[in-house]
Order: structure tokens, then C-alpha cells, then sequence
């Protein structure tokens, strides 16, 4: 009886490094993306981030509960590195990434196909908005000196919502864009494990345009956010 265990557990060993070692490349890329999204414009104090598109890759290949944890350390990495906010802001950036990474994630492993990635990731803009709303209605008052809670119930609806709206569904579009080629890229050299699961999974020119013509519309909407057009 012994026997089995003692061929299964070197197996299982390296299935569970090799997935700690790509959490780990994927939170790295994370920051580095969010670092590099700093230099686009902001909407008052808030900033449009693309760390997003690379957590949900994350949890699309390994699960919600990845996708949490990518969310975590990043937002942890950037508390301790270059944000200003300190804990109440890194409760905010984890709360926000894991609305939405993490519910796209989860729609997306019951239903793994094209459609369940479009239905996850719009499930994830709903609940990244709503979610959002409520945290910047009870938080926000307490680290910002200078607006009261009747003044943030005011900026819920003309900045808090079309501000979630773009950031959320700007992700979603580069998320569809890339999701398909960078995992592909990823199977092939062995970084993840290859999918049991293949049906849906290729690549149309056809998702590939709806990608961008989504993709554009939300950062048009960015930019008329932030006052650039």
C-alpha cells in the first residue's frame, strides 16, 4: 500500500512548485503592469490600472483562488513600496481586484468556454462596480480630510461608477485579447499545464476584433474621464 504514495507524492511535488513558481512570475508581472499603468491619466485621485488583465490570467488558468492571491500580494507589494494610502488602501486595490478577477475567475472554471469568459469577465465589471461603490461610500471619508459622506454620496454616481465602469471594462477587453495567445504561449513552453480541455479555445480573428472594438470604446471613455478628449 505504501508503494503508490511513494511514486505519486514526486509527482504531485512538482505540479505544486511549478504552480507556486508561475503565482509567483504572474504577481511580479502584476506589479510591474501596474507600475507602468501609473503613467496613464488619472480621474482626480483615482488611477486606471492594467494589473488586472494579468491576475485574471492567473485565475483563469488556476483558479479563483489564485487569482486572490495574486491580488493580495500585489496590493501588498504595492502598500509597502509606492503607495501612500497605507492599509486602507491596500483593503481598497485587494477588495477591488478580487471583485473582479476572482468572480470572472470563478464563472470562468464552471463554464469554460469563449462565452463563459465574456460572461465572467462582464459578471466581474458588474461586481467590481458594485462592490466599489459601497467600499468608497464607507471608506473613502475616512482617509481623504475634507469630504464628508454626503460629499462622497455626491461623487458615487458622476465619478465612483463611470470610473469602476471604464477601468473594469477595460480590463475585460484586454483580458479577451490577450487571455488566448499568452496562455497558449505559456502551455507550449511548459510554464502551465496543458489544457484537458480544448474545445472553444482557438483563437478567432473574428473575438479578436470584438476584443478590440471593446477595448477602444472603454478607452475612449477613459480618456473623456480623465479629461485628455
Amino acid at each position: 500500500m505504501s508503494a503508490p504514495s511513494m511514486t505519486q507524492n514526486p509527482v504531485r511535488t512538482k505540479m505544486d512548485t511549478r504552480t507556486i513558481v508561475s503565482l509567483a512570475m504572474l504577481t511580479g508581472i502584476a506589479y510591474i503592469v501596474m507600475l507602468v499603468s501609473k503613467l496613464m491619466p488619472s480621474v482626480m485621485f483615482l488611477d486606471f490600472d492594467f494589473k488586472d488583465v494579468v491576475i485574471c490570467i492567473g485565475g483563469f488558468t488556476f483558479g479563483p483562488s489564485a487569482a486572490a492571491i495574486i491580488s493580495i500580494l500585489v496590493a501588498f507589494i504595492e502598500m509597502i513600496t509606492i503607495s501612500t494610502t497605507g492599509p486602507i488602501g491596500f483593503i481598497m486595490n485587494a477588495l477591488a481586484t478580487c471583485a473582479f478577477c476572482c468572480t470572472a475567475s470563478f464563472i470562468y472554471k464552471k463554464m469554460h468556454t469563449k462565452k463563459g469568459a465574456v460572461l465572467g469577465l462582464a459578471c466581474g465589471v458588474v461586481c467590481l462596480v458594485v462592490v466599489m461603490l459601497l467600499w468608497n461610500y464607507l471608506i473613502t471619508p475616512l482617509y481623504m480630510t475634507g469630504f464628508s459622506r454626503a460629499d462622497v454620496a455626491a461623487l458615487l454616481p458622476t465619478l465612483f461608477l463611470p470610473f469602476n465602469l471604464a477601468k473594469g471594462g477595460m480590463n475585460m477587453a484586454a483580458t479577451l485579447l490577450l487571455y488566448p495567445p499568452v496562455v497558449g504561449a505559456l502551455r507550449r513552453s511548459g510554464v502551465v499545464p496543458q489544457s484537458q480541455n480544448s474545445q472553444g479555445k482557438k483563437f478567432s480573428a473574428g473575438f479578436a476584433l470584438f476584443a478590440l472594438a471593446l477595448l477602444a470604446t472603454f478607452v475612449l471613455f477613459a480618456l473623456v474621464l480623465a479629461g485628455v478628449i
